[in-house]
């Protein structure tokens, strides 16, 4: 079985919880209150968005964002990272 790696992007401001989103998977998003649960969060929400995709007989998203500009406000923290997932 193939690997998928998603870009995802982790998010936080002050008075929030930590954000995960995955840009070539709109509406895939996980919120936590640790970046390690964010991230397990979002880990998840893609298998179960890839499954959806499956079922409904829909082709896979190939990644394809590698990169995004950080957005720098301030007292905000911004940072990314790759999850793999079966194919």
């Amino acid at each position: 079985m193939r690997q998928l790696s998603y870009l995802v992007l982790l998010e936080k401001s002050p008075r929030s919880d930590w954000g995960a989103s995955v840009p070539d998977l709109p509406g895939c998003v996980a919120v936590a209150k640790t970046v390690d649960a964010a991230l397990r969060r979002i880990h998840i929400a893609i298998e179960m968005h890839l499954r959806g995709l499956r079922e409904d007989g829909q082709p896979l998203p190939r990644p394809k964002v590698r990169s995004i500009r950080p957005n720098l406000r301030k007292g905000s923290c911004e940072f990314f990272a790759t999850v793999q997932v079966a194919a």
